[in-house]
């Protein structure tokens, strides 16, 4: 059993904020399952929400998606988005667009795409390389930025960047982690 805590956020850091480190792939996806029972109810009902992932390449962002993707239920093979730009997935009640910006380049490809349709439909929307489609992106209610210190260890900071990021982060801290309580 994986001990995860939500540890105190650096005394300049927002109140809307989580800190954890990972030591393993386990404590990546109990932050993933924790994230997909805040969000649940949310989406479950119709809703939107969007969460941008950031990270050198291997710090983590797919890996944090498939366990968050496994978490809201998704089956089978999970694909990187990397060639196809955007995957979706069909869940009851909700769908999930995974997106990947790596490869994208031209700002015309959003346009052909209809990636604006998609953002503006209900549902959770993950987004990898955010950076890559500056200007084009909706502002998202949480951000994931993982950083890479070795091949185990990350640490990881979400972020609340609007009512609804806000309350997911609260639903969060307020959940149980295994091993205790979250602290925020």
């Amino acid at each position: 059993m994986t001990h995860v805590t939500i540890v105190a956020s650096p005394p300049n850091a927002s109140a809307d904020e989580v800190c954890q480190t990972w030591s393993d792939e386990s404590a990546c996806a109990a932050l993933a399952s924790a994230l997909a029972q805040a969000l649940r109810q949310r989406l479950d009902s119709g809703g939107s929400a969007v969460i941008e992932l950031h990270g050198t390449l291997g710090a983590g962002k797919t890996t944090f998606t498939r366990h968050l993707l496994r978490a809201l239920g998704v089956t089978g093979r999970i694909k990187s988005p990397s060639y196809a730009v955007v995957e979706p997935h069909e869940l009851p009640g909700h769908t999930v667009q995974h997106f990947d910006f790596y490869r994208f380049n031209d700002p015309q490809e959003w346009e052909d795409a209809g990636f604006r349709d998609l953002f503006a439909a209900p549902g959770l929307k993950l987004v990898e390389w955010p950076d890559k489609a500056a200007g084009l992106l909706p502002r998202p209610d949480l951000r994931l930025m993982l950083t890479l210190h070795d091949d185990t260890r990350r640490d990881a900071r979400l972020e609340a960047l609007s009512p609804i990021g806000r309350a997911a982060l609260a639903a969060l801290k307020a959940a149980p982690t295994e091993g205790g309580p979250a602290h925020a």
